[in-house]
């Protein structure tokens, strides 16, 4: 008999999947196998879903623990590199440690042995200069099945010309108020470049450091702080996208089809596609 799908409302889906998932939570340190950066795992599971997450520039990895933690508690391993951290950040550099992160979290059994990662189910995500190195892994591999990018930004190597080679599927979300990565020369540009199936949304009252957690000198230099309506809609719909696409879970599709004030569909191209 066919599993029924029960799918939820937009206005649901956003609420349920802002809020922490049913899981118990691990933390662990990458650099206990060589590499500096924080992991994130359900207490238990075999055959998981995972993705390596990107800092932004001048971004220490703890501006994103809450997002990390967010994903893993909705059964998704996810774990960040602390490396590139100085003004000279080498958008090269962080997308080679977001793939070494992948073989790590793929390679290794996790916590106490009773975690661990199907190949077959990785993603990259990232914020932007690491939204933009996200792209750059995912332009080398074919093993990356998804990837999503909070206000991404244009790299050296270019991120825009390997979004052209990226045939996973992609979901950008934008910052409406980003004066730092203006959408339409950055995030934008780099999804309608995308060669896979790809959604792109606007979040209008977002500015460009909305997506990151607590306070950093940084935000002296840099313009916009951390928003909690940045972080809400930010968990959820890479929480919906990453389930949809690397577990065939259908129940918040509602959320990912409808245009919302607070996430404007600017766009989408193809359908997406699970595993």
């Amino acid at each position: 008999m066919a599993r029924r799908v029960i799918t939820l409302t937009a206005k649901q889906a956003l609420e349920q999947l802002s809020r922490p998932g049913p899981h118990p939570v691990l933390r662990g340190d990458l650099a206990l196998v060589g590499l500096p950066g924080a992991i994130f795992t359900p207490r238990s599971g075999l055959g998981l879903p995972a993705v390596a997450f990107g800092h932004g520039w001048m971004q220490p990895v703890r501006r994103y623990h809450g997002l990390l933690r967010h994903l893993a508690s909705w059964g998704v391993v996810a774990a960040a590199p602390a490396v590139e951290r100085g003004p000279l950040l080498s958008a090269r550099v962080l997308a080679a440690n977001l793939l070494t992160t992948l073989d790590i979290s793929t390679g290794v059994r996790l916590g106490s042995g009773e975690i661990s990662v199907d190949p077959a189910r990785v993603a990259l995500a990232g914020h932007s200069m690491g939204g933009g190195a996200a792209v750059l892994a995912a332009s080398e591999t074919d093993r990356v099945r998804a990837v999503v990018t909070l206000a991404a930004t244009e790299t050296r190597p270019s991120a825009l010309d390997a979004a052209r080679e990226v045939r996973a599927p992609g979901l950008h979300l934008a910052a409406g108020e980003d004066r730092i990565a203006p959408p339409v020369g950055h995030a934008e540009a780099i999804a309608q470049a995308w060669g896979g199936p790809v959604q792109f949304r606007l979040l209008p009252k977002a500015s460009h450091l909305g997506f990151t957690e607590g306070r950093h000198w940084s935000e002296l230099v840099l313009d916009g702080h951390a928003e909690r309506g940045s972080h809400k809609i930010g968990r959820a719909f890479a929480t919906a996208f990453l389930l949809r696409v690397l577990t065939g879970e259908r129940a918040y599709d509602e959320l990912l089809d409808t245009d919302l004030k607070t996430a404007n569909l600017v766009f989408q191209r193809e359908a997406l596609r699970t595993r």
